[in-house]
């Protein structure tokens, strides 16, 4: 390490601090023909707290790639102040071919480790300096060395250890090639030396997934102890709800920017939502307006006889023609006036999510009677390789909002499988009520059928061809030109909301949620909890969503615990 000098005089330092780390001037990026971002003009202060939300496949991680200057805008400007660093912990880092542990943490500490190298060659230059040079020589390294212990860069290698260790990978060998890490390994390894770095600039995307409660509370306490600018692609509703200032929406290709953190995002979108839905009827009633004035006209031109008997020298035909003609005009205008409403038309709010309702009288949900099951488990055994499950007792009535919890791989999906009919268990009996209806919505979204996302939509939801597109459109899921695109062409979060559009078109007994809030942006889920509140299913959801499951128990959802390989139903 090197000696430590005296803090330089206020003469040798930088003494004016940036008003903007970063700015995008009409930046566009594009990759071959495919269109990402266009026309964004973004400016991030220094002690901006921006959270950056949209549909997957929107673009938020380019974004965050051009604010890291990793990657060049195909069009516009990328104007980069970082004279404190950045740092970049990306959602699936890469690293070099061969790559140690070891030498991914030099690699994601890039511009650090390149400042303590520019050191140790100011240190080697001061040595063998002449006299007349020594007084440079010494301001080049009491500059450096300023910038170094900003950074805190003698502590980075202590400070990684212990992030490391909070974040459940503090036993990874350090020799170890990096490509034999699994995705959420490598994912921690960038977030904890990100966390660790000081930069000025903290980039991260989706820093929250997958993390224990644990994990979670640490990652939490290391942002709220940053001073610099922080920009994070995030769909945790109270991650957003703590941390972010204002909230960037990316969607078509462009973004907009909401003050007042997320309150105030949401606020501003049902605000929106309101002028939507105002022009839209002041159009209607345009249209119906020109419409009449239409028909006025020529009701009144048809009144008028072709041809007239002249009388008073002709002055009677005059009148009739004057009138003709005046009738004409006008509707000659209104045929003008209508086509052009009709070419630009004030389009209407997407419908917030709406379930389908079953026909009939709603089961009575207060009735917790055997009669009144929908499903019930008694004594059951699943077991194959690797999976064991077993449930003593548990019965799914109507109305029934049930939470299943528990840590990765103890067998909550095989919980919601067996519920779904998709498993049969080795011993035990799993009694349903005969027709027994059940939607789905999946963790992982799977490999898309063949045909369009409107054709995929109708044959999975039974909707009638001819109301297919309608119904895809009706929620604001999909845009008119990403319907006929093949539906195995679709990114994964378009393939998600394909799922939940299948789903709310559904008629069901029982909805099973796995993971609900995946790849949907946040104000899509929360749409999708109002959706659920007064729906006379039953509905069982497996989620690490803290916001979603703190409202399910608000609203007297039970629990179900799974556990090492025993679900546990709350009594």
């Amino acid at each position: 390490m090197f000696p430590v000098l005296p803090s330089p005089s206020p003469s040798t330092v930088p003494a004016i601090r940036p008003h903007r780390v970063c700015e995008l001037r009409a930046a566009g990026v594009r990759f071959a023909a495919h269109r990402v971002l266009d026309g964004i003009d973004l400016v991030v202060g220094p002690a901006d707290r921006l959270a950056i939300i949209g549909d997957n496949g929107a673009g938020k991680s380019t974004l965050l790639e051009l604010l890291a200057g990793t990657l060049a805008p195909t069009a516009g400007e990328a104007r980069l102040h970082l004279p404190g660093g950045v740092a970049h912990a990306l959602q699936n880092p890469e690293f070099p071919p061969g790559a140690t542990v070891s030498a991914a943490i030099d690699d994601l500490l890039g511009d650090l480790r390149a400042l303590e190298r520019e050191l140790a060659r100011a240190y080697d230059q001061l040595a063998s300096a002449l006299p007349a040079e020594q007084a440079q020589r010494l301001a080049a390294v009491s500059d450096l060395q300023d910038r170094f212990e900003t950074r805190a860069g003698y502590d980075v290698d202590h400070r990684i250890d212990v992030a490391l260790d909070q974040l459940g990978v503090g036993t990874l060998d350090r020799t170890r090639p990096v490509a034999a890490l699994s995705g959420g390994e490598r994912a921690r390894l960038a977030l904890a030396v990100a966390l660790s770095s000081r930069a000025e600039l903290l980039l991260l995307d989706e820093p929250t997934n997958d993390l224990d409660e644990h994990a979670l509370a640490w990652v939490e306490e290391r942002i709220a102890a940053h001073r610099g600018a922080l920009v994070v692609v995030t769909h945790d509703r109270d991650f957003l709800d703590r941390f972010a200032t204002a909230v960037v929406h990316v969607s078509d290709g462009g973004i907009r920017r909401y003050g007042d953190g997320y309150p105030g995002f949401l606020r501003a979108r049902e605000t929106e939502r309101r002028r939507l839905a105002e022009r839209h009827e002041a159009w209607k009633a345009e249209v119906a307006r020109t419409e009449e004035l239409l028909a006025t006209n020529a009701f009144r031109l048809d009144a008028i006889p072709r041809k007239l008997e002249l009388d008073g020298f002709g002055h009677g035909a005059f009148r009739a023609r004057s009138r003709d003609h005046g009738a004409v005009g006008r509707i000659r205008m209104a045929k003008e006036r209508l086509s052009r409403l009709r070419e630009d038309p004030a389009p209407p709010p997407p419908e917030p999510l709406r379930f389908v309702l079953p026909d009939g009288p709603a089961p009575d949900a207060d009735s917790s009677g055997e009669d009144d099951a929908l499903v019930t488990l008694h004594d059951v055994v699943f077991q194959e390789p690797g999976r064991r499950l077993t449930v003593t007792a548990w019965t799914v009535a109507p109305g029934d909002r049930w939470l299943v919890t528990g840590p990765n791989g103890a067998g909550k999906t095989t919980l919601l499988d067996l519920l779904a009919g998709e498993l049969s268990a080795a011993s035990g009996s799993i009694d349903r009520r005969p027709g027994l209806r059940v939607a789905r919505l999946r963790q992982d979204v799977g490999a898309a059928a063949r045909g369009s996302a409107v054709e995929v939509f109708a044959r999975r939801a039974a909707v009638p061809p001819s109301d297919a597109r309608a119904a895809l459109l009706a929620h604001g899921l999909f845009r008119e030109d990403e319907i006929e695109r093949p539906a195995r062409a679709l990114s994964v979060g378009q393939r998600r909301r394909l799922d939940l559009a299948v789903a709310l078109a559904s008629t069901f007994d029982v909805l099973l949620l796995d993971e609900p809030t995946n790849h949907l942006d946040p104000e899509l889920v929360e749409q999708l909890e109002r959706a659920l509140d007064d729906h006379p299913a039953a509905v069982v959801t497996v989620s690490h969503d803290r916001r979603w499951l703190r409202r399910a128990r608000q609203h007297g959802a039970a629990a179900v615990r799974v556990t090492e390989g025993a679900a546990v139903v709350a009594s």
